[in-house]
């Protein structure tokens, strides 16, 4: 499934990249079962991860994004990947807050005073970590923010998640604008005046999925796009380079559980051999439940040496 359009403006000054994200953050919703409040936030977390990893490099590059904070949902996580493979959770899937003074779910509430955390995996010896202090715990404001600090790159961030009456996801999508080196300063300025004219990223994915229906994903996407930079001048005006994917998708398996009980050591794991016989871990990212008998917590013991 095609969510995804990557685009880049005909002076070379900048790139783009929009994806609709209703389906990701409604199946995120239903595994950890939150509340409209927390599904904005993880929703928003898991579209900022995503976009973010589809700009990476390689194929096999990574990275993990955390908000942490003194809020009620205390933190929100989320890993991505190149391949456009997202996961994530929310520390406490079940926080509420009032809605803000502006009629909207109180994400920055929720989030409270903390930091953004960036870790980047890129396949050398050490991973690259960044850390700021929240902005405003909006999310969308927060990355913005970790790029012109962290990387000293003017990036332009819109994420978005509208919550239908029933608590399920109407609309959810982003936009990453990056600018590229060289890039042309009346680029900043066409795109610094169409941005401040510019509706909730949700109003647009819901208004375009709902005009364009019966169109292919990618006539959606391009419908999109056309919508949010038809009105470019011509020399930085859009060309798509890809249709690309945007999906949840858990990779844990008995392997890498079994990896993380045999990495608390060989003293934890004799003491829960003793006390109680068993084990039964749950996936964090999935809630998959794990279980293992004696016999096997002895043969991975054995196995530590």
């Amino acid at each position: 499934m095609k969510n995804v359009i990557t685009a880049i403006d005909r002076s070379g000054s900048y790139r783009v990249y929009l994806a609709i994200t209703t389906d990701m953050v409604e199946e995120a919703r239903k595994i950890h079962d939150t509340t409209p409040l927390a599904s904005a936030g993880l929703g928003r977390v898991l579209t900022g991860a995503g976009l973010m990893g589809l700009d990476m490099k390689n194929p096999t590059d990574k990275l993990t994004v955390i908000f942490k904070g003194d809020g009620p949902a205390e933190q929100i996580l989320a890993t991505a990947g190149r391949n456009g493979r997202v996961k994530g959770y929310i520390a406490n899937p079940a926080c509420d807050l009032p809605l803000n003074e502006r009629g909207k779910l109180d994400v920055g509430g929720s989030l409270g005073i903390g930091n953004l955390t960036v870790i980047k995996d890129l396949g050398l010896k050490e991973p690259y970590v960044g850390t700021i202090a929240l902005v405003d715990g909006e999310i969308a404001d927060d990355l913005t923010a970790y790029y012109y600090i962290s990387e000293q790159q003017n990036t332009a961030i819109s994420l978005g998640v509208k919550v239908d009456t029933d608590w399920s996801i109407k609309a959810a999508g982003g936009m990453f604008i990056q600018m590229l080196p060289g890039g042309e300063e009346g680029a900043v300025d066409a795109l610094e005046k169409m941005l401040a004219d510019l509706p909730p990223i949700t109003t647009i994915v819901e208004e375009t999925v709902e005009a364009n229906k019966g169109k292919s994903e990618e006539g959606v996407l391009q419908a999109m796009l056309d919508r949010i930079f038809g009105d470019m001048p011509e020399e930085y005006s859009t060309k798509v380079l890809a249709y690309e994917e945007m999906k949840w998708e858990c990779d844990c398996s008995d392997e890498r559980i079994e990896k993380a009980l045999m990495s608390i050591g060989k003293k934890d794991l004799t003491e829960i051999i003793e006390e109680d016989g068993q084990a039964e871990l749950t996936c964090q990212f999935c809630l998959k439940k794990y279980h293992f008998t004696k016999e096997h917590l002895l043969k991975l013991l054995e196995e530590i040496g």
